[in-house]
């Protein structure tokens, strides 16, 4: 049976933004197409009729619950083509039951394009919104937002999404402009400087993955540290090499020429060498801030 699920809903129309009453079937990726929640009239029309309106979950994020401005017991489904279809249920219960299958379907199963080969892209895709934690932005003198949200460390930048709207970015912090970060059990907290897009100022979410976020921004600022001291020590490596190649050449007896030759393959044996030891100014990284601050 290629039916998951099926029930009576309330689906919202895109155009109109009213709730109607329809028949929801979830169905798995069989030879008769890819994971898909297919729409109908009632649940007579599902048995002897085609499907009003399908949507095919190959594309598919994931299954939100209690999104912005949508009514209680709604299950939103967000797709990485940027629809978004929500329908509401008739029991709490019935939308649990909604979103817990979809999730299992997200995270437990492949879903395939063409014959069934998995989809890297949508794995990625996947995986990247899987990593947002669930924060809550307490209100700053900086900024005009606050509220839930979703909180993302990339390599580079600190996210921050709508957690109605998965698709929509609110602001964005870079790594490399933090001045020091921080957490406790119900906290995380850092200090931007003046070159990030809020300017300068503290901003703190209550979470309590605070300590999951610490250790993500903790690595990832290293992970930069780490970048940058190899490209000084290469940039320092090659202005070495130039100024050897730019050296005008010194014409030496015969006896001394070949001495001169060991001793500078030496040198550079010895140069390369101490390259494997990290050296010059230290790193200038980001202060972590008492683990009871807030």
């Amino acid at each position: 049976m290629d039916v998951l699920r099926q029930g009576s809903v309330r689906m919202k129309s895109r155009r109109f933004g009213v709730y109607r009453r329809c028949w929801l079937m979830l169905k798995k990726a069989s030879s008769k197409g890819p994971w898909r929640l297919e729409r109908f009239a009632d649940e007579r029309s599902a048995l002897i009729q085609g499907p009003l309106k399908v949507l095919e979950l190959n594309a598919a994020c994931f299954a939100l619950r209690r999104c912005k401005g949508a009514r209680k017991r709604s299950v939103a489904v967000s797709c990485l083509d940027g629809t978004v279809r929500i329908f509401s249920c008739d029991s709490e219960r019935e939308a649990e039951a909604w979103c817990k299958v979809l999730s299992q379907g997200e995270l437990g199963l492949t879903f395939g394009v063409g014959r069934g080969e998995p989809d890297l892209l949508v794995t990625g895709a996947q995986r990247e919104q899987q990593e947002r934690f669930p924060v809550i932005l307490l209100p700053s003198s900086a900024l005009d937002v606050s509220g839930a949200c979703r909180l993302q460390i990339a390599p580079e930048h600190i996210h921050l999404w709508d957690s109605g709207d998965p698709l929509r970015r609110l602001l964005s912090w870079p790594l490399s402009s933090l001045r020091r970060y921080g957490r406790d059990a119900s906290h995380f907290t850092f200090e931007a400087g003046r070159s990030c897009h809020t300017g300068e100022g503290l901003f703190t979410f209550e979470t309590p993955l605070g300590e999951q976020i610490y250790q993500h921004v903790h690595a990832a600022t290293l992970a930069i540290a780490v970048q940058q001291q190899r490209c000084r020590e290469q940039l320092e490596a090659q202005g070495q090499a130039e100024r050897l190649a730019t050296r005008p050449a010194v014409m030496l007896p015969r006896s001394a020429y070949w001495w001169h030759i060991t001793q500078q393959h030496r040198n550079r044996g010895h140069q390369e060498n101490s390259h494997c030891v990290p050296h010059g100014p230290s790193l200038a990284l980001p202060q972590t801030l008492p683990s009871t601050a807030v």
